[in-house]
């Protein structure tokens, strides 16, 4: 019989485990620093549990080297980890963009049947039990914790990132893997929160609205998303932002987010709505223009932000003034000052490198026998569920080891 370590108790970890137990000469072995596993799993899809996409295609992925996720991917596709679950009894359902949740609406059904699942597979579950030091033996691995030493003949990191430590983010992959010849790229928050200058964020705190958003660098576009943002005390989050904190993490100084908050109007559409308001209401103060266009908050800040005088009726404003708050509208801009850190970031970017490992197995190509998947390596995804994929579809590949 072989004994299989899997380090690392997360959504990757688990998944790797329960496929090492499909074969019946496995003694699997999940060994996780936390009290419990799954707890940064818990956290996910704001305690929902976003646990896939339907629409989980190559192009929402990012690394050095995205396409070394498409083996992982096509052979553990959304639907083969919806049968998965349906499986453990999980009920699902989707929602708006693909995006797959419990019913019940609570991450703790989805590491609850993981449990019931690992338990039922016989998999030998340590917990609060960090592994400090790893090494290669002539046949296999000698894994040490602080109460023991376990010797492996195989070997699956899923540790996961640096990207929220309070919740179980650590560096350990990224130093055990190291100690056996691996080498790590830049790590970078991803997922996270931008930090803005605090002018009109500080006065938005709370106000969310539906845009399109794009990242500028001396003009020029970086990245582009589409959803909803939230201001916040010190900027801005928010699905869309979180699509955008990859690039604002890694496009270095000097980067401003501009906001289209009616992105289904051209600008001359909007120019049209507001001629039409000052010819209905020439009396409105200038402050209440974008009234049931916006949120009320956000349009008395777009009249502020345009350079308008709130107390001045509509009839007041020339086409400027009108021309300069469609184009608030549609081109609202904030200077970025960097993202939150990683303590509160949902994801890293950057990790081990994946030109270290096979895309068909995730087996090392210089270390045989050892294995790494999940957030560990240097593959993360959009907002939405596609990080989850990743994690089901990389552990279902590396708990195969390489059969």
């Amino acid at each position: 019989m072989q004994t299989i370590i899997i380090i690392g108790g997360g959504a990757s970890g688990m998944m790797a485990a329960l496929t090492a137990t499909e074969n019946s000469d496995h003694r699997v072995i999940l060994l996780e620093r936390q009290q419990r596993v799954g707890r940064k799993l818990l956290a996910t899809g704001n305690g929902r549990c976003n646990l896939t996409n339907t629409g989980a295609t190559i192009e929402h992925y990012h690394g050095e080297n995205r396409d070394f996720a498409a083996p992982a991917l096509a052979a553990f596709p959304p639907s083969a980890v919806l049968a998965f679950y349906r499986k453990l009894g999980l009920v699902t359902v989707e929602e708006y963009g693909g995006r797959v949740y419990p019913l019940s609406d609570s991450a703790n059904s989805v590491v609850d049947v993981l449990r019931f699942a690992l338990e039922a597979a016989g998999v030998e579950v340590k917990s609060a039990c960090p592994v400090r030091e790893v090494k290669r033996e002539k046949s296999g691995f000698l894994v040490m914790t602080d109460a023991e030493r376990l010797h492996a003949d195989k070997l699956v990191v899923a540790c996961g990132g640096a990207a929220g430590e309070k919740l179980g983010g650590v560096m350990d992959g990224y130093t055990l893997l190291g100690q056996l010849g691996h080498k790590r790229t830049a790590l970078y928050p991803a997922l996270v929160q931008l930090l803005t200058a605090p002018d009109y964020p500080r006065a938005l705190k709370g106000v969310r609205a539906d845009c399109a958003l794009r990242l500028l660098a001396g003009g020029e576009t970086l990245a582009e998303s589409a959803g909803e943002l939230q201001f916040t005390e010190t900027g801005v989050s928010g699905p869309a932002v979180f699509d955008l904190s990859r690039a604002a993490a890694t496009g270095g100084k000097g980067l401003v987010l501009s906001a289209d908050f009616l992105r289904a109007y051209d600008e001359a559409a909007v120019l049209t709505l507001l001629k039409q308001r000052q010819g209905s209401l020439p009396a409105l103060p200038a402050s209440d223009m974008l009234t049931g266009i916006v949120h009320n908050r956000l349009g008395k800040m777009l009249v502020k932000y345009a350079g308008l005088d709130g107390n001045a009726p509509l009839r007041a404003l020339d086409d400027g003034a009108l021309k300069r708050l469609a184009r608030a509208c549609k081109d609202f801009r904030l200077d970025l000052r960097g993202t939150e850190g990683f303590d509160k970031a949902q994801v890293t970017a950057g990790g081990v490198k994946t030109s270290g490992f096979n895309p068909e197995t995730l087996e090392s190509w210089f270390v045989p026998g050892l294995f790494a998947c999940g957030e560990v390596l240097d593959i993360d995804a959009d907002c939405g569920g596609f990080n989850l994929q990743w994690a089901w579809a990389s552990g279902r590949l590396a708990g195969r080891l390489g059969t």
